[in-house]
């Protein structure tokens, strides 16, 4: 191993550990919900989930890294170490088993749950919320999640019987976003529907059906106002009941022949057309960033 001259402290690094140690196995573990929810803890991997993990005080545990790894993103090490976080060198092996990737990036940070009750979110005023209601696929919630934090969000809920936002695909696929806004769990969608309009937000729920077109909700100057987007799977879409309690039935225009968008794509086109109309100067745009009250 090179020497930590680039700023890693040689009291703070132990290992090396290989995937029998004890806290190898106990980390491994973490990649299974039950022990995530038992815990509080879940897995980042890789040096941009760990940067940004980095960047949110209190919530990295511990950060395990290969030799090769901690030289080459001595950086992150050093930051770890400043804030008295344990730095450990594991093997390649105990990388390997830590990582869910078939090409890991020699990083894997320990961390405890983001999660913040709904309450708590909206006493921030968000103006931009999106809703994963029932949503399962921990590829398509992520990357969802990344896209409402690139469009302002200030919170992104998962609601009913979603999937674990901390399940390893899932973070991934946020590729750091986790990290940047409200994380909100609601067991109960009706109920954090009720209390987003309790909270001054439009509710508009996406659905292929719905008699409101997105660009017309648009031009007419409905999107320039605090709002939450409720998305549903791909596969079923949103309950009825969460349509039924929406204040609009909202369906993105097809100009062409393609039969439907994607969850991803469709929700890129609707959390960016709320943060365009929100940033426009009648909308109090100019003085105000969809979200920025949470950050």
């Amino acid at each position: 191993m090179q020497s930590p001259s680039r700023g890693r402290r040689l009291d703070a690094v132990s290992g090396p550990f290989t995937p029998r140690t004890p806290r190898i196995v106990a980390a491994r573990r973490l990649q299974r919900r039950r022990d995530r929810e038992t815990t509080g803890r879940f897995l980042a991997e890789g040096p941009q989930a760990v940067r940004e993990a980095l960047g949110r005080a209190g919530t990295v545990v511990e950060l395990f890294g290969t030799p090769a790894a901690l030289d080459r993103y001595a950086d992150l090490a050093a930051l770890a170490a400043r804030a008295d976080i344990p730095v450990s060198e594991v093997t390649e092996e105990a990388l390997a088993a830590l990582a869910e990737t078939v090409a890991p990036q020699g990083l894997v940070a320990v961390c405890r749950h983001l999660d913040v009750p709904l309450a708590q979110a909206l006493a921030r005023g968000p103006r931009l919320v999106a809703v994963l209601a029932e949503i399962r696929d921990p590829g398509n919630a992520g990357t969802v999640l990344r896209t409402a934090d690139a469009a302002g969000a200030g919170a992104v809920v998962f609601a009913g019987d979603a999937v674990d936002p901390y399940n390893g695909k899932c973070v991934r696929a946020s590729a750091g976003s986790l990290f940047h806004v409200d994380v909100v769990r609601s067991p109960d969608p009706l109920e954090a529907v009720g209390a987003l309009r309790a909270a001054g937000l439009s509710v508009f729920a996406t659905t292929g059906y719905g008699e409101s077109d997105l660009d017309d909700l648009a031009d007419g100057g409905r999107l320039a106002t605090p709002t939450a987007w409720l998305f549903g799977s791909e596969a079923h879409g949103l309950p009825e009941e969460l349509t039924e309690a929406a204040d609009a039935r909202v369906r993105v225009p097809l100009h062409g022949r393609a039969e439907s968008l994607n969850l991803a794509a469709a929700a890129a086109v609707c959390l960016y057309a709320s943060a365009r109309a929100l940033r426009r100067p009648s909308s109090g745009g100019a003085a105000h960033r969809a979200g920025e009250s949470s950050t």
